[in-house]
């Protein structure tokens, strides 16, 4: 299954880099870097193929050229340049790849199912202590409600897999509990139908079927983009028929430097509007089926906009990336 992994970056090849170079070279996997204005010029690296920003204005078209520079969401210019293959893998460059990371999860597989709560946990399923995924609405954190549990085979065309040492978690953590930290092993759990977890761009599978969702939305903050993404992913997976599933640790992050009040500053509007979004989506008519995957995914940037969580600057790129996504 032809697969490629996907990263954006402002350094020079780092240990991670190299890592995972040196496995996608004997995998047979396409590794692409993609850079901005801050990457060295002269960056260089076995394994990978390394996209300059001058590179991106010439091949990736119009989003490249609509996209902001010094932004995490040039990476939507490597997801087009991978849209050939079967499965995108994605994770960071400060996530050091464990052995089993580029193992593709197949598509459909029986696995646990966890429903019937409009916001799920997810890393509780692998922990006994208190933590919770960046963009977890605040308000349901001391929820005493459990989900319902069952086992089913499922069409899971996302995969999120489990950080260890600096796990994804959001500023309020950060500052006011402790890290390092390690999950427990445990199978893998999809979510139902209307149960809602985030889910980030550190360490996902994406197969094919879902690539149009891949999109990152370029006027939501830093700290918010894979998260409002995840949303908008989640309610139209439920419109195919599809399901988001977690895996275990399959990597773990020695962390980059970050300004926490920095962080948490841009995290607050998903704090005070994660749960609003995500009953907004929900309220959202869309269409079922795979073939309205494109329509659905505009209706929901729409709403984005119209409701002001994102600006209207959003609607020509996510308008250009529908086109070039499905050229």
């Amino acid at each position: 299954m032809h697969q490629a992994l996907v990263i954006t970056s402002i350094a020079a090849p780092n240990p991670v880099m190299k890592a995972c170079a040196q496995t996608c070279i004997q995998k047979g996997i396409d590794f692409i870097v993609v850079g901005d204005t801050k990457s060295p010029a002269d960056f260089n690296l076995d394994g990978c193929k390394f996209i300059s920003i001058d590179e991106q204005m010439d091949l990736g078209g119009e989003l490249a050229r609509l996209l902001p520079t010094k932004h995490y969401t040039r990476k939507n210019v490597g997801y087009l340049l991978a849209k050939d293959c079967q499965v995108i893998s994605e994770t960071d460059d400060d996530n050091f790849p464990l052995h089993h990371f580029f193992d593709i999860p197949p598509l459909v597989a029986p696995v646990r199912t966890l429903g019937n709560l409009p916001w799920i946990n997810v890393y509780r399923e692998f922990t006994h202590e208190h933590i919770w995924p960046r963009g977890f609405a605040l308000n349901h954190l001391q929820s005493s409600s459990s989900p319902s549990i069952s086992d089913e085979s499922l069409v899971c065309p996302i995969i999120q897999g489990l950080a260890n040492d600096n796990p994804d978690v959001d500023a309020i953590y950060r500052l006011t509990l402790p890290l390092p930290f390690q999950f427990n092993e445990g199978p893998p759990v999809a979510l139902k139908s209307n149960s809602y977890c985030p889910f980030n761009s550190q360490n996902t599978h994406w197969h094919s079927m879902a690539f149009l969702l891949l999109y990152l939305p370029a006027t939501a903050s830093f700290r918010m983009t894979d998260i409002w993404r995840s949303f908008i992913a989640q309610r139209i997976l439920w419109t195919c028929g599809w399901n988001l599933k977690f895996i275990g640790v399959n990597v773990t992050q020695a962390r980059n430097d970050h300004n926490l009040i920095k962080d948490f500053e841009d995290e607050v509007q998903g704090y005070l509007h994660n749960d609003a979004i995500v009953t907004a989506l929900n309220e959202l008519q869309l269409q079922d089926g795979p073939r309205y995957l494109q329509e659905n995914l505009l209706r929901c940037y729409h709403m984005m906009v119209k409701k002001n969580w994102l600006s209207a600057d959003e609607l020509p790129m996510v308008n250009a990336w529908c086109k070039q996504m499905t050229a």
